[in-house]
């Protein structure tokens, strides 16, 4: 297979292989899961409400010199006390609004929410 291209045919290859590569580049994509922090911090999460993608996974990290717990409110998720320094990670999977509190704390309230 022969291909005879004129330079008018030649600039027209070229400026549509611009065009398709440039399309592609602004195209709207699907936000990769990654990872999210809340901080605890003067007996407050920060920030108290988050969002995030699904496949995300969220780390909160005592900040306080007493211990904290993270326990979501249907029984999801639930760590153990953690010290300062400290930290919990939880991936959430599911879209959805997912409330929380510091099980040693029960004041403390926090909501992640899940966008797919």
């Amino acid at each position: 297979m022969t291909i005879n291209l004129t330079r008018r045919g030649f600039a027209s290859l070229s400026l549509a292989t611009f065009a398709l590569a440039t399309a592609s580049l602004l195209a709207p994509r699907a936000k990769a899961a990654g990872k999210a922090d809340v901080k605890i911090d003067n007996f407050a999460f920060a920030p108290e409400t988050l969002t995030i993608a699904s496949g995300t996974t969220v780390t909160w990290t005592n900040r306080d010199d007493i211990p904290h717990s993270i326990v979501e409110s249907s029984g999801l998720f639930h760590s153990q006390a953690f010290d300062t320094n400290g930290s919990y990670s939880y991936t959430f999977e599911k879209a959805g609004t997912y409330d929380y509190i510091c099980g040693l704390h029960p004041h403390m309230m926090g909501k992640i929410i899940v966008k797919s």
